[in-house]
């Protein structure tokens, strides 16, 4: 059985401290464009869907899925859990968000594939604005190490491979 999540302060008291366990979910179109959000409480800090788990045992797919839709209005596309995980120092800045004494954050790297043309809505309080960018770009702009990382692999792990040169669809 595990500990009761705290609270900080009583602005706080109905929000509990984030679980040190998230998912970085990478979406992005058949032609490897990916989809990069800007966060609202850092302006240009861009990065792909990111959230901590809401209870020690949700399932880490469905982290995923709501994830998305909160953070990007997207409710389709096909999710693929990479089976792999970056173990981080959580940003000073953020720590605040866990409970005293949580350094480290453990993210499960997800991605998915959508239809291009998929709507984006944001959610205002997160994010402030949103790009499709071809993968090499979208890598270069994320602020977060293991979040680049991801975007790079993804030519690799995608389950769509782009046509060679020449050929034709």
């Amino acid at each position: 059985m595990s500990e009761p999540v705290g609270v900080v302060g009583a602005a706080a008291a109905a929000r509990p401290y984030k679980i040190p366990r998230s998912v970085l979910v990478v979406i992005h179109t058949p032609a490897l464009e990916v989809l990069l959000i800007e966060r609202t409480d850092k302006p240009g800090y861009w990065q792909s869907v990111t959230g901590s788990l809401d209870a020690d045992d949700e399932v880490l797919d469905a982290t995923a899925r709501r994830e998305v839709l909160e953070e990007t209005g997207i409710a389709q596309g096909e999710l693929i859990n990479w089976q792999q995980s970056n173990r981080y120092e959580i940003y000073p800045v953020w720590r605040h968000r866990y409970a005293p004494g949580v350094t480290h954050n453990t993210e499960h790297v997800f991605s998915l594939l959508v239809p291009p043309g998929t709507p984006v809505v944001l959610n205002p309080r997160e994010h402030l604005q949103y790009r499709w960018l071809p993968w090499a770009q979208a890598a270069a702009r994320c602020f977060s190490p293991s979040n680049a990382r991801a975007v790079e692999q993804l030519p690799l792990r995608s389950p769509v491979q782009p046509l060679p040169e020449g050929q034709p669809p």
